[in-house]
């Protein structure tokens, strides 16, 4: 146990190390090193009122995401991998927009670190994707993904993952497909469903068993809501949803989504 705890200390006052980036488009993939993207013509220093990871105001050196996203259309899709194995899905247009909510990639320089993330183990470091003015287009907290190592341009969730589509015969507008989509854009990072997803985070949650199935009624939404309050345990990485991430309404289509793929198990 001392060993361990030693290791962990002197792990923390070690230097950070400049850390690379890497941009898979449509005319090939590009490596970027910290130093670059530092002096990057477009970097600014970009102030963060209500940073999603830290809980608090953040100043960060950072690049419009946009700007290293060249030839990339707003119909595009793009997956932003964390060296955690988080894995977010992200739409281009939110990303490549001017007006209204913009995306910066915030870039961690190694003789100025950042302050350390929960027990303080790692930084949201190397680099990490953060919004001005979130709330004009509703950018959810699985849109801040950090420790980021990897963008790249992929196809549609449903066109990679036929496994995560709900029965075709439904209406567009039918509340199970409205949950679908949010279930992209809120769940997808970090879960798995029917062994399909990229994420290497959280468990699959269709199998063995969707929580519909062995959740109590109404308790599901509290546990989504707080987490802690059904099971506390210090390590806990499940985040509360709050209403302002997730009306009661959209909580319970994302509900309906994962009683429907209940009985789709194996599809």
């Amino acid at each position: 146990m001392r060993y361990s705890l030693l290791l962990a200390a002197l792990s923390l006052a070690l230097p950070l190390q400049a850390a690379q980036l890497s941009i898979e488009l449509a005319d090939g993939t590009q490596t970027l090193e910290t130093a670059q993207l530092l002096n990057h013509p477009d970097v600014q220093e970009v102030r963060i009122a209500n940073d999603v990871s830290y809980k608090h105001p953040m100043t960060y050196r950072a690049v419009p995401i946009a700007r290293l996203l060249t030839g990339v259309q707003p119909d595009a899709h793009l997956q932003i991998i964390a060296t955690d194995g988080f894995a977010a899905e992200m739409p281009a247009a939110p990303l490549l927009q001017k007006d209204g909510a913009q995306a910066w990639l915030a870039i961690e320089d190694p003789t100025h670190p950042w302050p350390g993330l929960g027990n303080g183990s790692h930084t949201a470091g190397p680099f990490y994707l953060v919004w001005t003015h979130p709330e004009a287009s509703r950018i959810s907290p699985e849109q801040w993904p950090y420790a980021i190592g990897r963008i790249r341009l992929q196809t549609s969730v449903a066109e990679r993952f036929p496994k995560l589509m709900p029965d075709p015969q439904l209406a567009a507008n039918d509340p199970v497909n409205l949950g679908f989509a949010l279930f992209q854009k809120n769940c997808l990072a970090c879960h798995r469903l029917n062994d399909a997803g990229d994420s290497q985070l959280g468990p699959d949650l269709n199998l063995p068993h969707s929580p519909t199935e062995y959740f109590a009624p109404g308790y599901l939404k509290r546990y989504l809501r707080d987490p802690q309050s059904l099971r506390h345990w210090p390590q806990a990485k499940m985040p509360a949803i709050s209403p302002e991430v997730l009306s009661d309404e959209e909580l319970e289509q994302i509900i309906s989504y994962l009683q429907h793929m209940a009985q789709r198990r194996g599809r």
